[in-house]
């Protein structure tokens, strides 16, 4: 059955900070290639998730990585510009110290190779949902809010439809050799979808409709079961 297509796609290379728009990027088994390989390890803490992320410090929102040195092997950030335009080296105690300094506790920078992920390594949702969310809300929803890999546009355009999704295939490209994920839970939402992307300020009523309307979840994940390329604009087909 095909879904729509590629609206947007995006990468999140330090975890909790700004995300990259991309029109083209590979899908390997561990998700977007560079998405989420980077986090900050909140020392003192010694649950099972550590990593410091915007519910706990809403400002690493608005800090921005780039790239500067294009010989590595992954597309992975160098440098990170602060909200006060500040530019650090990625690696810098400069930058380490001002994240705990924020923060109240000391931090250190991970990379883990195969990503720092909440529940799977790839994240979908339909502008569909995202627009419903945001007239119900009375807020200007920016799917940014949402941190999906993956926005696709439904010809449906019926909201939280991707719960229909779970437990099937989403196709990317024309035929069965594209990359390929398979749906496996919905996306439960959390403080996060309150944080305005450009300012970190709170509101609400985002989340509260979230749960008002399909308790609390928007947006699927998946694992990848096919590797490959995904490109805005590409046809999706959700299969068994």
């Amino acid at each position: 059955m095909e879904l729509g297509r590629i609206s947007a796609i995006f990468r999140y290379p330090v975890k909790s900070m700004a995300g990259e728009l991309l029109d083209v990027a590979k899908l390997s088994w561990h998700g977007i290639e560079g998405d989420r390989r980077l986090a900050f390890r909140r020392l003192t803490d010694k649950s099972g998730f550590p990593w410091l992320s915007a519910s706990k410090l809403p400002q690493l929102l608005l800090y921005k990585p780039f790239r500067l040195d294009s010989n590595t092997a992954e597309p992975l950030p160098t440098h990170v510009r602060t909200p006060d335009g500040k530019e650090y080296e990625l690696r810098s105690d400069e930058l380490r110290k001002e994240l705990s300094g924020r923060y109240g506790s000391d931090l250190e920078l991970m990379n883990l190779r195969h990503g720092i992920f909440d529940e799977a390594c790839l994240s979908v949702i339909s502008l569909s949902t995202v627009h419903c969310i945001g007239r119900e809300s009375g807020v200007g929803v920016d799917l940014r809010r949402f941190r999906p890999n993956v926005v696709i546009e439904t010809d449906s355009n019926g909201p939280f439809e991707e719960d229909r999704w779970v437990g099937g295939t989403l196709m990317f490209g024309e035929g069965n050799s594209g990359a390929a994920a398979r749906v496996t839970m919905r996306d439960e939402r959390c403080v996060m979808v309150n944080f305005d992307p450009d300012t970190a300020k709170p509101d609400s009523e985002v989340m509260k409709t979230v749960v008002r309307r399909n308790q609390n979840y928007a947006g699927v994940y998946g694992t990848v079961v096919r590797a490959g390329e995904v490109r805005v604009g590409q046809v999706v087909t959700l299969g068994e």
